[in-house]
């Protein structure tokens, strides 16, 4: 009499195979893109909060900071008591989600009567069409 094995047929298991691979080809051009388009959103809030955090420093200073430091440690040039910071909440230099350092112009190129504040974008250079900003309409 003959005895039956339990366990998968070689068939069986390259159906389950074939099925893993349509569901996988189906959902990840869907989650491509998404890890992208959240970094881009990370910074645009974090230029909201940076923004946020000048303007507190012009309200209590008088004047706009001359760098982003000056937004999370207190310039030897201001008075004892004028300075009610940190105005960032990490007392580190901020950086962008791809790991550049946010740009502030004081004056500002496009934003002349105040700042200009801007990421680099992924690609980490000036001037191109991924910079995240403050003007116009990437912001």
């Amino acid at each position: 009499m003959r005895t039956r094995h339990a366990g998968f047929t070689l068939i069986e298991i390259m159906l389950v195979v074939v099925i893993i691979a349509i569901l996988a080809a189906m959902v990840v051009p869907r989650l491509t893109g998404r890890t992208e388009e959240a970094r881009r959103k990370r910074a645009a809030v974090d230029l909201a909060s940076l923004e946020q955090a000048i303007d507190l420093f012009e309200l209590d200073i008088g004047r706009f900071p001359t760098s982003l430091t000056d937004l999370a440690q207190q310039p030897a040039s201001i008075p004892e008591g004028s300075w009610h910071g940190p105005y960032l909440k990490r007392r580190t230099r901020p950086v962008d989600p791809w790991g550049h350092d946010y740009v502030y112009r004081l004056p500002g190129e496009h934003n002349r009567e105040d700042y200009d504040l801007f990421s680099l974008g992924p690609d980490g250079r000036p001037a191109t069409d991924d910079d995240i900003t403050n003007w116009g309409s990437a912001f």
